[in-house]
């Protein structure tokens, strides 16, 4: 009954007796021919001639200050593909998943940057387990395994009411032994202290693999912005790292600033491992600052660990004389990794205030 056994290209073909089940405002609970039976919604009132199994329900209002239970999945089974999306600002919308009836969810962070659009604003990606296609929809294909129960949460902390169309699409069924848990962790400082690195995971314990990153990456100086190492510090690794890349764009699979030579601007890319793109530039009047976001998929090169994990990167730009600047930019991040344990050592949201893009 193994989910996982036809979740990929490579096993496509392989037949299992996994049920497929979905939740959306049409089917909350993900019931068999639970679908289309909605009574009243958001829809209503344009169906109204039409009744019942026709388009009553496609979306929920979640109030300002309200939590809603976006899924609650009783069983043994896998999250394979959740799409949405929202109105309001994302970076006030929380997502929490929380596998196996834990406490402590795995996954806390605001839904923009869970898929890539840290600055509030649309940034189309095409990559193969996160899409943001028009006009704002959030997709992504993260294999999410759960072996007794799976709970997904929004928290709306706006003082708005925010509309959210989603739909979240699993299977029930035997999961193996040697899956991890889906976990994502959300970070943000701003500015960054002069002279110290920017830690994107810290505070891991277990056993498993690092698969992702995402920033958001807003820049304070004049110049190039991206001469950092990244840093991944495995299990007994202290002062120096295992492993540790030669710059910021070269982890994320660029070269040289990211520049298209022949219009000496940034070139965005978007590829199904890496890609940049979204680069703000200054309008000339209130929009004053660069800004980026740029995504790292570790599909075929996932980082192991055994013990622990922490991820670092610098923020160094240049300053007279050929030296290196230390950077005191606005970087938040995302981490995504599979562990061992279905939650872990929890790390407090910033707060309101402090989440919010200005």
């Amino acid at each position: 009954m193994n989910p996982l056994a036809s979740s990929s290209w490579n096993n496509l073909s392989r037949l299992s007796t996994a049920q497929s089940r979905s939740i959306s405002p049409e089917n909350r609970t993900g019931a068999p021919g639970g679908g289309g039976r909605a009574e009243e919604g958001t829809g209503a009132y344009h169906a109204r001639d039409l009744g019942i199994g026709w388009k009553i329900s496609p979306s929920v209002v979640i109030p300002a200050g309200t939590v809603f239970t976006l899924a609650d999945v009783e069983g043994e089974g896998v999250i394979q593909q959740i799409w949405m999306t929202l109105t309001g600002c994302w970076r006030f919308l929380i997502l929490r998943f929380y596998w196996d009836n834990e406490e402590i969810p795995a996954i806390e962070c605001p839904a923009g940057d869970f898929f890539c659009c840290g600055w509030g604003k649309y940034a189309p990606l095409s990559s193969l387990p996160v899409c943001v296609n028009p006009g704002s929809a959030f997709n992504c294909y993260w294999e999410m395994p759960f072996r007794t129960h799976a709970r997904i949460t929004l928290e709306n902390c706006s003082e708005e009411d925010v509309v959210a169309y989603y739909q979240i699409n699993y299977a029930l069924g035997e999961v193996p032994a040697d899956a991890g848990y889906f976990h994502a962790q959300f970070r943000r400082v701003n500015p960054l202290p002069y002279k110290e690195v920017f830690t994107i995971l810290d505070g891991i314990e277990g056993f498993g693999h690092y698969v992702g990153t995402y920033l958001a990456w807003g820049v304070n100086n004049f110049g190039w912005w991206g001469e950092g190492e990244i840093k991944f510090y495995l299990d007994d690794d202290q002062e120096f790292p295992t492993i540790c890349g030669t710059g910021t764009e070269d982890y994320f699979c660029g070269s040289y600033n990211f520049e298209n030579r022949e219009e000496k601007r940034y070139g965005t890319f978007c590829t199904p491992y890496s890609g940049l793109v979204q680069v703000l530039t200054p309008d000339g009047l209130y929009q004053s600052q660069q800004r980026f976001g740029l995504y790292r998929w570790h599909l075929t090169d996932p980082v192991r660990f055994r013990k622990r994990i922490r991820v670092t990167i610098q923020a160094l730009g240049w300053r007279s004389g050929g030296r290196y600047l230390p950077l005191q930019d606005d970087i938040a991040s995302v981490a995504y990794w599979y562990q061992d344990t279905p939650s872990h050592t929890p790390r407090a949201l910033p707060e309101k205030d402090l989440l919010e893009i200005i």
